[in-house]
């Protein structure tokens, strides 16, 4: 039986999946910096082995994609949509 409680946090949260160029550890923990500190993302994660820098941020539903690509991108590491 799943519980109720994690029912009710997948009703309330939203997974992103975006492209990135963050290539060094800098851009990395630049963007770990912000997440970490940002009370609207509950889990986030990188890959560095893919080709398009997959960033995976999982957010509570009341941060969107668009909010995510701005404060990135304020930090100076270009980030889109993944399509």
């Amino acid at each position: 039986m799943i519980s109720p409680f994690y029912q009710q946090r997948k009703k309330t949260t939203r997974l992103h999946i975006l492209k990135t160029e963050a290539k060094t550890k800098l851009a990395v923990n630049t963007i770990k910096l912000l997440f970490n500190s940002h009370p609207g993302i509950v889990k986030w994660s990188i890959d560095l082995e893919d080709i398009d820098k997959v960033l995976r941020v999982e957010t509570t539903s009341s941060l969107t994609m668009e909010d995510i690509i701005d404060q990135v991108k304020a930090r100076g590491i270009y980030c889109e949509e993944l399509e």
